[in-house]
């Protein structure tokens, strides 16, 4: 039986969510504020999340930041009131893997929820990414570089994961800023290039291209 983590703040909301997903056989958990729900997923114990945006403590992108820099997995379902393409691709480039505008029918909820789930358990979970004689453990957080273990930051960790992931693609600093550092990072900051500096000064200059007016390639 899959477990769904609910982090929803309105009470009303999440006991009409978790009372639609037991009655169809899910197993399930509310979390009323950011601090729980990143406790409660950083267990590993539930097969999907339902992340609202606006919590009380928190904003729901830090939320979802967290947890996949913790490397949290699971499927998110973000549910939210918020409905503008900003805030739609920050979501979904932080690591959602669907968005929901309130308000919602649950039928169309508990389809996206079976689709995530039957999607997730096809795919086999990829715990090392690989660029020539460059690894990254995303299970030990460790970065090898031609068989010479490097040394990385948090930030630094999560910016090779987006650069593995993406190998041979253009990322403009504004796509970066948004996966590493999120939207409430000032775009103005050239922390971007701060930190690639530092990713090349560790892995080898030639690993990162610069694209003029573009932004950023790994080769």
């Amino acid at each position: 039986m899959s477990r769904i983590l609910i982090v929803e703040d309105e009470e009303r909301i999440a006991a009409f969510v978790e009372k639609g997903l037991r009655a169809n056989n899910f197993t399930t958990t509310v979390a009323g504020d950011g601090r729980t729900a990143v406790d409660y997923a950083c267990t590993g114990g539930f097969d999907l999340i339902v992340l609202d945006i606006g919590l009380p403590d928190r904003d729901g992108f830090s939320v979802l930041r967290e947890i996949r820099e913790a490397q949290v997995t699971s499927p998110v379902i973000v549910l939210t009131a918020r409905d503008s393409v900003r805030d739609t691709v920050a979501g979904l480039e932080g690591g959602a893997d669907d968005w929901m505008t309130k308000p919602f029918r649950f039928e169309e909820l508990l389809a996206r929820v079976r689709l995530r789930l039957r999607t997730a358990a096809r795919v086999p979970e990829v715990t090392v990414l690989r660029s020539g004689d460059l690894t990254l453990d995303l299970r030990t957080r460790r970065a090898r570089a031609a068989e010479r273990t490097v040394d990385l930051t948090a930030r630094e960790f999560v910016l090779l994961e987006l650069f593995l992931r993406h190998p041979d693609q253009v990322l403009s600093r504004e796509q970066i800023l948004s996966h590493v550092w999120g939207y409430d990072f000032d775009p103005g900051s050239n922390i971007v290039d701060v930190y690639v500096r530092a990713l090349r000064k560790k892995l080898g200059a030639e690993r990162l291209e610069t694209v003029r007016g573009m932004g950023y390639r790994m080769r």
